[in-house]
C-alpha cells in the first residue's frame, strides 16, 4: 500500500475511533446528564407522558395520574390538595418537581433499580415503563385533625403541625398553613400554571413554605424540655428535686432590665421551688438559672442529642435535587447571659416543629431519638411490595431513667400547669407549652406546644408551632391556642 493511501486510511480510522468514542461517552457516560437537563424536551415529554405511581396514604391515592385526553395521556392530579400539599409537592411540565414527588421521582417514574424486574417484563411486553406507588406513614385521621386545628384558628394563619411515632420516627402528621393547591401547577395548560406558580411565588405569606421543616423560630418554653434533660442528666436533680427559684433573675455579666429574666406573675418559689411546680408554671427564673448552671458546651451537648446543628430528614426536597430541610440550630461558644436566655428557648436557639416533635417523641421513648420518615413503602405498579423502611435510630439523648423524670414533669404540667387543655380523659398526657418573643415589635411572639401519649408508653408525639393568626398580642399562648390541636391529633391516633 502506497504511503498517500496508507495515510487517508489511518486518518479515517481515526475518525471512525473519535466517532464511537463520541457516542460512547454521549450514550453512556454522559446520558444521565442529558436525560437530567431541562431543556431536553424528548425526555422531559416522555416522562411528562408516562403513567407515574400513586402517593399513598394507607390505600387512598393523595397523587396519582389519571387519562388526559391531550399529547400527554396522563394528568398529574392532587385529590385532597389542600391537606398534603406539603408533603407530596407536585409535579410539573419542564421538571418542576417539588416534595415527594422529587424525592421518589424514580419510584414514581419507574426508573428506580429496584423495579427492574417490572421493567424488564414491560419491555419484553413493549409496553413503556411504569411507575411504582410510594405509601407514605401518615395517618390520615391525624393529618385531618391537624389541618382542622390549624385552619379552624381565627383569620389567615400560619403555623405547622407534626406527629411522630416515638418507637419508629414515623411521621404520622405534617401540616403547614397557609397551603396550596397543586393541580393548579400541575396543569397542562402551560400559560396557567405558570400563572398559578408566579402568583403562590410571589405571595407575602409563603404558601409554598413547608414550615414544617422550612420554618425555624424561637421555641420558647418548650425548649425547657432540653434544659431539663440537661440538669436531670447532671446528675444534680430528679423531678422531685428543689431547684433555684425566684420572682426575677438577673443574668450574669448584666445589669437592669436587658438582663432581668420574670416569670410574668407566675408562682415560682423565694430562693428554691419543687421542680414539678417549675415545669408546670414554666418558670423563665429557674431554667435560666439551671442552664447557666450546666454551662454552654453541656446545654449545646444536650440539645445537639436531640438532633440540634443537623440534618436527618431527607423524604422531603424542592426543585433541582435541593433539600427543603431547615436545620434547627443551638447556638455555639455562648458566654453566661446567652446560655442563660437559651435555657428557655431565646437568644439565638432556633427550632422547626419537625424538631421540637423529635425532642417529645426522644423522651417518649426513653431517651432515644429515632431518624424521621415519611416514606413506609415502596410498591410496583401490581401493589406488590418493593421495600419497606427500617426504622433508624438517630441519637440516645438522654438514659432512659432521665427520661422518665422528665416525664414525670410533663406529666404534672399537664395534670396541673399551663399544659391542662391538652389532658385526655382516661389517659394520662405529657406536654408543655411555649410562647416565643419574635424579637421584632410589630410581630407577635409565636405559640407553641409539644406533647405525647400515653405518657407512660407514648404511641403518638406532637409539636404545634403558630407562626401567626387573628389573636391580639396578649391573647398568643401555647397551652389556650396549640393545647387542643395537639389534644385533637392524640385522640385521632389513640381512638384507632
Amino acid at each position: 500500500m502506497n504511503k498517500p493511501i496508507r495515510t487517508i486510511s489511518v486518518f479515517l480510522m481515526l475518525l471512525f475511533a473519535a466517532l464511537m468514542i463520541n457516542a460512547t461517552y454521549l450514550q453512556y457516560y454522559a446520558s444521565g446528564k442529558y436525560d437530567d437537563d431541562a431543556h431536553n424536551r424528548r425526555v422531559v415529554d416522555a416522562e411528562f407522558s408516562r403513567k407515574r405511581g400513586a402517593i399513598l396514604v394507607g390505600r387512598d391515592p393523595v397523587a396519582e395520574s389519571v387519562k388526559a385526553a391531550d399529547l400527554y395521556k396522563y394528568q398529574r392530579t392532587y385529590p385532597k390538595p389542600l391537606l398534603y400539599a406539603g408533603i407530596t409537592g407536585y409535579f410539573a411540565y419542564g421538571g418542576s418537581i417539588t416534595g415527594i414527588e422529587k424525592s421518589q421521582n424514580d419510584v414514581l417514574s419507574g426508573n428506580d433499580s429496584r423495579l427492574f424486574v417490572n421493567r424488564l417484563i414491560d419491555l419484553l411486553g413493549d409496553k413503556g415503563p411504569q411507575g411504582g406507588d410510594v405509601e407514605l406513614t401518615i395517618n390520615a385521621k391525624a393529618q385531618k385533625a391537624a389541618y382542622d386545628g390549624l385552619t379552624g384558628l381565627p383569620g389567615n394563619v400560619k403555623g405547622a403541625v407534626v406527629a411522630l411515632e416515638p418507637s419508629t420516627g414515623k411521621v404520622l402528621a405534617m401540616v403547614t398553613t397557609p397551603t396550596f393547591d397543586p393541580n393548579k401547577v400541575a396543569t397542562h395548560d402551560f400559560a396557567a400554571n405558570q400563572k398559578a406558580f408566579d402568583k403562590l411565588d410571589a405571595d407575602a405569606d409563603k404558601p409554598l413554605l413547608n414550615r414544617a421543616v422550612q420554618m425555624a423560630l424561637p421555641p420558647g418554653s418548650t425548649f425547657k424540655l432540653v434544659t431539663a434533660s440537661a440538669a436531670i442528666s447532671s446528675g444534680k436533680y430528679d423531678a422531685d428535686s428543689m431547684v433555684p427559684g425566684g420572682d426575677t433573675y438577673q443574668l450574669p455579666q448584666t445589669s437592669g432590665e436587658s438582663g432581668l429574666i420574670d416569670n410574668e406573675g407566675r408562682s415560682c418559689g423565694v430562693k428554691t421551688v419543687k421542680f414539678t411546680q417549675a415545669m408546670e408554671n414554666s418558670c423563665n427564673t429557674v431554667f435560666a438559672q439551671l442552664a447557666v448552671e450546666v454551662g454552654a458546651d453541656a446545654m449545646q451537648k444536650q440539645a445537639e442529642a436531640f438532633g440540634f446543628n443537623s440534618s436527618y430528614f431527607d423524604d422531603l426536597q424542592g426543585t433541582n435535587g435541593k433539600t427543603t430541610i431547615t436545620t434547627s440550630n443551638f447556638p455555639k461558644d455562648m458566654n453566661p447571659p446567652q446560655t442563660g436566655q437559651s435555657g428557655i428557648g431565646q437568644y439565638e436557639v432556633r427550632s422547626t416543629p419537625l424538631q421540637m416533635a423529635m425532642v417529645a417523641a426522644g423522651i417518649a421513648n426513653q431517651g432515644t431519638v429515632m431518624k424521621p420518615y415519611l416514606v413506609d413503602q415502596v410498591q410496583s405498579a401490581d401493589s406488590d411490595t418493593v421495600a419497606t423502611t427500617d426504622p433508624e435510630k438517630l441519637s440516645q439523648a438522654v438514659t432512659p431513667e432521665t427520661a422518665k423524670e422528665v416525664t414525670k414533669l410533663l406529666v404534672a404540667t399537664v395534670n396541673d400547669g399551663t399544659a391542662s387543655p391538652a389532658a385526655i380523659p382516661g389517659i394520662q398526657v405529657a406536654g408543655k407549652t411555649g410562647t416565643a418573643q419574635s424579637g421584632q415589635d410589630n410581630v407577635s411572639p409565636y405559640a407553641w406546644f409539644v406533647s405525647f401519649a400515653p405518657a407512660d408508653n407514648a404511641k403518638v408525639a406532637v409539636a404545634v408551632m403558630i407562626e401567626s393568626a387573628d389573636i391580639p398580642r396578649d391573647d398568643v399562648a401555647g397551652g389556650k391556642w396549640g393545647g387542643p390541636i395537639a389534644k385533637s391529633v392524640m385522640e385521632a391516633v389513640l381512638n384507632q
